[in-house]
């Protein structure tokens, strides 16, 4: 059995892809709806099926728990997936940004944690349908020292999903590179309402993107995570924002639906990174601080 904390997009994503009846929702403190969720999921090949997951109960013990929340809910998630999953389990987090993932890992070293970064595209565009917009790669990788044993057990177990999984045991230098291609593009296409590839001829982002990348390779130089070149991010940037033109950023998505963004893990990540080590990052502050307006309502 495989436990998914976080039944949104990419929860259900999993779900639908791992072997019917092996996966089961977790639920939240308090839930007490235990029907099971059904919902329709549409593959990359737009084929349609119907797609029923039950919620985990008291009997059940997991082999494996996924954990697909947001990054600012991840600590409370864990504190209730720890009180009662057997220590020996392995957590895989699946979170955009970073922060989220060394605050669970510091806070629960002793257990078997390990992150996940991955390039498959899902969406929810109504609540009981679920698309597979893009098949990508999904990186796993161990964040504490009982994760090490664990790692290609927990590849193996989630590759009969038929997604492309592959261990790496660099998974920061990977969650780094999403980093980059987030700050790059999520808050401007939120800022801007605009499908990816259209933010790139904007002069919000033509104006702003040169002192961003020179910005987040500033901090990737002084973290160890270089030697790091701000045209070769920006040409990254845009190499990807290119391949998804027509799609919309995960961070876009939850402006328009009113859900709080993740932009604390990502821009903002880069700025308390930057005041940690007195490097300036008047850029990512800047996209920082109009996506908390916009998100709460206060951008005009």
């Amino acid at each position: 059995m495989i436990a998914i904390l976080g039944a949104g997009a990419m929860g259900r994503l999993w779900a639908a892809s791992l072997p019917a009846h092996e996966t089961a929702f977790v639920p939240r403190p308090g839930q007490t709806n235990t029907a099971p969720v059904h919902f329709h999921f549409q593959e990359v090949d737009g084929q349609s099926r119907q797609v029923t997951v039950s919620w985990l109960n008291a009997a059940d013990t997991p082999a494996l728990a996924l954990v697909t929340t947001k990054a600012g809910d991840t600590l409370d998630a864990m504190e209730h997936l720890t009180n009662w999953l057997p220590a020996s389990t392995p957590i895989v987090l699946f979170q955009n940004g970073l922060g989220s993932q060394q605050a669970v890992a510091e806070r629960w070293a002793d257990r078997p944690v390990l992150a996940a970064t991955t390039t498959e595209g899902a969406n929810r565009p109504t609540p009981d349908q679920v698309v597979h917009a893009g098949a990508g790669e999904t990186w796993i990788g161990p964040l504490t020292d009982s994760a090490d044993q664990k790692l290609y057990a927990v590849v193996a177990r989630l590759s009969v999903s038929g997604l492309s999984i592959r261990p790496e045991q660099d998974i920061l230098g990977r969650l780094w590179k999403k980093l980059v291609i987030n700050a790059g593009i999520n808050p401007f296409t939120a800022l801007l309402d605009c499908p990816n590839g259209d933010m790139l001829s904007t002069d919000l982002y033509l104006s702003h993107i040169e002192s961003l990348c020179t910005e987040i390779a500033n901090l990737m130089n002084a973290v160890g995570r270089g030697p790091a070149d701000p045209e070769k991010l920006r040409e990254n940037i845009e190499a990807v924002a290119r391949s998804t033109a027509r799609n919309t950023s995960s961070m876009r998505s939850d402006v328009l639906s009113g859900k709080q963004t993740e932009i604390d893990y990502i821009n903002g990540y880069l700025v308390r990174l930057g005041q940690s080590r007195g490097i300036a990052t008047p850029v990512n502050q800047m996209l920082t601080e109009q996506v908390q307006q916009l998100s709460s309502g206060e951008q005009e």
